[in-house]
């Protein structure tokens, strides 16, 4: 679909200009009636149309309703203002000898009177609203929005005397389209036919939504101004979009007269506070003023059939609906069986996402895995457009193309989108391709004319034929439905629920199985002085440090600090397998660096992937001998009454890594006062000055800190503060 030429400034600057056009404040009424704007304590006219005096026989200015109207009258009209106006509207009075349909309304703190003579008005007679009942019967029984337009459009007609009557649909970008119209014979149906929104500006679709009815009896009138042009109140020109004489736009009227419409009146059909629609009433032979109770009487049928719209539409797609529900009742199902693998109960059962909703492809992203279903784009692309969807805050669309420039090219699979987020980047996603429609327009909607204002600017001028004008629209897809955009937000509330339950229930599980992986208390070994110290994440829940104590054959003790690579549940896991594997091969192993060489080869056979680090300090609590053996672990930090270093020796690479590593030893003896450090890095890596600054620090403490392992893992992590963004675990040992 194509518009007016791109790059047109003048353009731009009439559609600019008619965005500003202040219609609520025209200054002006249309002449089928006089406006008179009172202060409401003494009903004295403040404001006054300029043709009040051709109704009042006299000026208004400056006098009071009650000189203006007689006893009876004014009685009534006080009465009416101690309660609501709308209430006593229409009040019924004589103007010299001519009745008067007075109607009541307040704005800008003043009391708005429109005056409205009853001759000349035409009249349905007593007989139409003795049918009242039958006709609100008819519409109440229509099953089909087709049904309800066509009651709505025939009956509106009969009660108005309008040669044409149409129901008026908007759509999301608030073209409208003709859904049922009743005509005088001889006239062109428009039956079917689109109109642009640029027919009615975003400040009159506005107005319709806050006011039922607006008239013009005479499309051909000569605007009345008020006198004077601003209120005393506010200095600012009276607000009249209450007002049922407010003079409308010279454009609108243009548009009328291109149409050779010579009367028309409109009234609003809202949904749930939205505009839906219109009742559009066109009139051709001449003037038509219907009279005010008539004009009631057409009000109250429009606010009938809104209040049924909601019900005739949801009714419409029932078929829809219900298959839609069934669907997500099955996914429901799935979900809460098996909660631990989401994205194969959604895309591998009986039941799919795809089969949630009419679409060609579906796309699933849960935990960062992506799985396709059906016609899709590609999967580097998937992402791209969802998540350019998300950020416009765009939930479904027709067109993916005009929200996303970039995507031109996916229209045959991916026209039309609907997207909605699951959390922390995933998503769920339904793709529907291109269906090319015929989209037959009132006239050519790109025909746009400029015509020159009094300031010397350009303002929009409406095109002058309104002949059928068929296009193809291209790159949109069938739109979705309402009812479709809720099943698949229910359905991502609940993965996101689901999700929730799961992390809950895995961290539960996890500090249970993290806790029979951390000794309660340090045993008793002669000879040896010990103190650990586990620190978990502030983050998460749950880490892959441990820490252990193995007595080996001949009195030897290993001490042991690991790391596994990620958190959660899944680490915890991991983390007991490798514990206890290593405890096995140190048992049987002749030192540390055959034990790790055991273990990396467990890692290899049976936890393929899977990635950690190990230090082991295997001691003689008799002789003060040491054999250290590390797997990609941080060195152990060996202090002596010199001060402290790193034992960078016999260090290998991760466990995992390598299928065979032949991991090194370094030995040392522990004398007098020495100690050992076994330390995750969590306590260096993520402070100021990062792992370099961290191992600084930390020999520094050690250094000059004290010798009793108790005291100096207070004094360590009191020396270093550590962010705690991961695990800390420390082991001391010292002789004794």
């Amino acid at each position: 679909m194509t518009g007016p030429a791109a790059g047109s400034g003048t353009i731009d600057d009439a559609l600019a200009r008619c965005a500003d056009e202040p219609i609520a404040v025209p200054g002006a009424v249309q002449p089928h009636g006089v406006l008179l704007a009172v202060t409401e304590l003494d009903l004295r006219v403040v404001i006054a149309s300029a043709n009040a005096e051709g109704l009042f026989g006299r000026a208004v200015r400056g006098a009071s309703l009650a000189e203006l109207l007689d006893p009876a009258g004014t009685d009534r009209l006080r009465d009416g203002l101690a309660g609501d106006p709308a209430e006593v509207n229409p009040l019924h009075v004589e103007v010299g000898g001519t009745g008067v349909d007075v109607v009541l309304h307040r704005a800008d703190g003043l009391l708005l009177t429109e005056w409205e003579p009853v001759e000349g008005a035409g009249q349905a007679g007593a007989d139409w609203h003795r049918r009242l009942p039958t006709v609100l019967q008819r519409l109440s029984a229509a099953t089909t929005l087709d049904q309800l337009g066509e009651v709505l459009a025939r009956d509106v007609r009969a009660l108005t005397g309008f040669d044409r009557v149409m129901v008026y649909r908007f759509d999301a970008d608030w073209n409208g389209e003709v859904i049922a119209e009743d005509r005088r014979a001889d006239l062109e149906p428009f039956l079917g036919l689109r109109y642009p929104a640029g027919d009615i500006p975003a400040q009159a679709r506005a107005l319709y939504a806050t006011n039922w009815m607006r008239l013009i009896p005479d499309a051909g009138y000569e605007r009345v101004p008020l006198e004077p042009a601003t209120s005393p109140r506010t200095g600012r020109p009276l607000d009249l979009s209450g007002s049922m004489l407010r003079s409308v736009s010279p454009v609108h009227l243009e548009y009328l007269a291109n149409m050779g419409v010579a009367a028309s009146m409109s009234i609003s059909l809202i949904d749930r506070g939205r505009l839906w629609g219109l009742v559009a009433c066109h009139h051709y032979a001449g003037p038509n003023r219907p009279s005010y109770a008539d004009r009631t009487a057409a009000e109250f049928l429009g606010r009938t059939a809104s209040l049924l719209l909601r019900t005739v539409v949801a009714e419409g797609e029932q078929g829809g609906v219900v298959e839609v529900a069934e669907r997500a009742v099955d996914l429901a199902a799935a979900v809460g069986r098996t909660p631990r693998a989401l994205g194969a109960a959604l895309t591998e059962r009986e039941v799919t996402v795809l089969d949630l909703l009419p679409a060609a492809g579906a796309a699933v992203r849960l935990d960062g895995q992506l799985r396709l279903l059906g016609t899709t784009p590609p999967p580097e692309r998937v992402a791209e457009l969802v998540g350019a969807l998300l950020a416009a805050d765009v939930t479904a669309t027709d067109a993916a193309s005009r929200v996303v420039p970039g995507a031109a090219d996916l229209v045959d699979r991916a026209a039309g989108v609907l997207a909605v987020p699951v959390g922390g980047g995933d998503f769920l996603a339904w793709f529907r391709p291109e269906t090319l429609r015929e989209v037959t327009w009132g006239g050519n909607p790109y025909a746009a004319e400029l015509a020159p204002t009094d300031d010397g600017g350009l303002r929009l001028s409406p095109r002058r034929s309104f002949d059928a004008w068929s296009e193809t629209v291209r790159g949109t897809s069938q739109p979705w439905r309402d009812h479709e955009v809720a099943a698949a937000r229910t359905l991502a509330a609940l993965l996101t629920e689901a999700a929730v339950n799961r992390a809950s229930e895995d961290n539960r599980l996890a500090t249970a199985l993290q806790r029979t992986l951390l000794l309660e208390e340090l045993p008793k070994i002669p000879g040896v002085a010990l103190a650990a110290r586990y620190l978990p994440s502030a983050e998460d829940v749950v880490g892959g440090d441990w820490y252990d104590l193995v007595p080996l054959p001949g009195g030897r003790v290993s001490f042991v600090l690991g790391d596994v690579a990620g958190h959660g549940l899944a680490a915890a896991a991991i983390t007991a397998q490798l514990r206890h594997a290593l405890r096995a091969h140190l048992l049987r192993a002749p030192g540390p660096g055959a034990a790790l060489d055991g273990l990396n080869e467990v890692i290899g056979a049976l936890l393929p992937g899977e990635l950690a680090t190990a230090v082991i300090a295997e001691v003689d609590p008799a002789t003060g001998d040491v054999v250290v053996a590390s797997a990609g672990h941080l060195p152990v930090l060996h202090a002596t009454a010199d001060g402290a270093r790193f034992l960078h020796e016999g260090r290998g690479p991760a466990l995992g890594l390598l299928d065979a590593a032949g991991y090194r030893e370094t030995r040392l003896r522990l004398a007098g006062e020495d100690r050992l450090l076994l330390f995750s890095d969590g306590l260096v890596e993520r402070g100021a000055g990062g792992l370099d600054a961290g191992m600084a620090a930390l020999q520094e403490a050690v250094s000059s800190g004290p010798v009793q392992p108790q005291a100096l893992l207070d004094a360590v992590l009191g020396a270093l503060d550590p962010p705690r963004t991961d695990d800390i675990t420390l082991l001391a040992v010292a002789r004794t």
